[in-house]
């Protein structure tokens, strides 16, 4: 996360949330890409700094936005963390990623965050599962007792490890009142663990039922924005913004005004 401070308090209590699976700037745009493609999951290609650069040109439209499938710095990112690429592009003056399956040069797979909010506090959770590479990003803002906290995920493909992610986050999301769970759950809204997710929690379900995978002909939902009753949501939607295969969806909220924040730009 960068060093920059900033404590002028907010001008209003709404805020514009973003989630976005990136699938680290890679643009598919047809079925066969997963093939004819598939060496920039692992390459370099010349299209990715143009690709995050059109993903900035969303991103830095909000106040806070949660990346999944971003790369932190290896060969095929030419070595440059993407999370912070797009935090300088985007002028937002806190970013954070949490590296969940590192592969040295080859790859490290991340999840990410860009504020406009300075965090109080950040955690990194390593996510149990049949095979370790999934996370969780718990962001606080404002005082412990009355918080915003945003959980920051991207689930794992096998269902049975899903169930067991699931019910592990939701330990951590009934310690706080104000709750955004953000990220690609890998599961449609119907799905057992979905409402596993909301039996064992507050969360509300999901307030955006626009199919979001695969972004050139949409037919599942992955992606989602969960809230806690006490955030009141004026607009949500699925954005056509096809650079990566998942589509990115987009919720504007009013949180409680017991809930002080800081660092809005």
């Amino acid at each position: 996360m960068s060093n920059e401070v900033s404590d002028n308090p907010p001008t209003n209590t709404r805020l514009r949330l973003l989630s976005y699976n990136i699938q680290v700037a890679i643009a598919s745009s047809r079925l066969r890409h997963y093939v004819t493609e598939c060496w920039k999951h692992v390459l370099p290609h010349q299209q990715s700094f143009s690709n995050l650069d059109r993903i900035s040109d969303l991103t830095r439209n909000y106040d806070i936005v949660a990346l999944q499938e971003v790369d932190a710095g290896s060969i095929r990112s030419q070595f440059v963390n993407q999370v912070e690429y797009l935090a300088n592009k985007g002028q937002f003056p806190f970013w954070h990623h949490q590296t969940n399956r590192n592969l040295g040069k080859i790859a490290k797979a991340s999840n990410g965050l860009l504020s406009h909010l300075r965090p109080r506090e950040i955690k990194e959770y390593k996510l149990p599962g049949l095979i370790p590479g999934r996370g969780a990003m718990l962001i606080r803002f404002g005082q412990k007792d009355n918080a915003l906290v945003l959980l920051l995920v991207h689930l794992a493909l096998s269902k049975r490890a899903r169930l067991m992610q699931l019910r592990y986050i939701s330990e951590i999301a009934n310690q706080y009142p104000h709750v955004v769970l953000m990220g690609d759950l890998n599961c449609q809204p119907h799905s057992e663990e979905i409402d596993l997710l909301l039996s064992l929690t507050h969360l509300g379900p999901p307030i955006i039922n626009d199919v979001t995978f695969p972004s050139w002909r949409p037919t599942k939902k992955l992606d989602y924005i969960l809230l806690t009753p006490s955030l009141k949501v004026h607009s949500a939607g699925v954005i056509n913004h096809a650079v990566s295969d998942h589509l990115p969806i987009a919720v504007e909220i009013s949180i409680p005004h017991n809930v002080h924040i800081t660092g809005i730009g």
